[in-house]
């Protein structure tokens, strides 16, 4: 069960762009700290795409060094509440320190799995996670636990890998020495399914950046019933 970012394998030269700091614009990036920014291996900008709003408590999963809990703690504002969770020590003592050189001061970073999430039912409004459930070996248990801690009308705004649907397993394994995140990716069906199944509706998988033969970086979204 992994819940952090590893580092990447090698990968194509134009895969560069897809992963990392590149994918948040000049303006976040001025926001944070140095090393917040040099943390960052995600395949997305989740932030950008969950619609963040005053007020709100948004949960990170997988947080790493903390850049998009950091940017959430910003949107939701001193009366929302961003929350970062990682498995290491290591992520958290290096998000703690990128939080207090932000002078953000709504962050919260928990240990723990992202198959077993630390908080209470219904006790989120939004989602996020940057390229880190593909690295879980038990996605189910995963998405099961978004369904859970989302209030009734929250929502998931993540970023992933997502195979197309016709490469087996095997076919997305051996397109992992292209780019790290790739072997245990999602098909966009069993995104869908996956989410549906866990009880959530409005769901969505959108392709944004191909990473390697029918691998793509992904946008997946979906609510919780009201």
């Amino acid at each position: 069960m992994i819940a952090t970012r590893r580092p990447l394998a090698p990968r194509r030269a134009d895969a560069d762009a897809d992963f990392g700091q590149t994918l948040y614009s000049a303006e976040e990036c001025g926001e944070l700290p140095g090393p917040a920014v040099l943390a960052s291996l995600g395949c997305g900008n989740p932030t950008a795409v969950a619609e963040l709003r005053e007020g709100e408590t948004v949960l990170d999963l997988g947080s790493g060094g903390g850049i998009d809990v950091i940017l959430s703690a910003r949107r939701v504002g001193t009366t929302g509440q961003a929350y970062g969770l990682d498995m290491t020590d290591e992520m958290l003592e290096l998000a703690r320190k990128n939080a207090s050189d932000a002078g953000v001061t709504n962050v919260t970073f928990l240990k723990g799995l992202i198959e077993q999430v630390p908080l209470p039912d219904a006790s989120v409004d939004v989602v996020i996670s940057n390229c880190v459930i593909n690295l879980s070996t038990e996605k189910s248990k995963v998405l099961a636990e978004i369904a859970r801690v989302l209030k009734p009308s929250g929502r998931v705004g993540v970023s992933d890998v997502v195979a197309e649907n016709q490469l087996s397993s095997a076919q997305r394994a051996e397109r992992g020495s292209y780019v790290g995140c790739i072997a245990g990716a999602l098909s966009k069906r069993e995104y869908e399914v996956g989410l549906t199944d866990a009880g959530l509706v409005d769901v969505s998988v959108t392709y944004t950046d191909e990473v390697a033969d029918g691998m793509h970086s992904a946008i997946i979204k979906a609510t919780k019933r009201a």
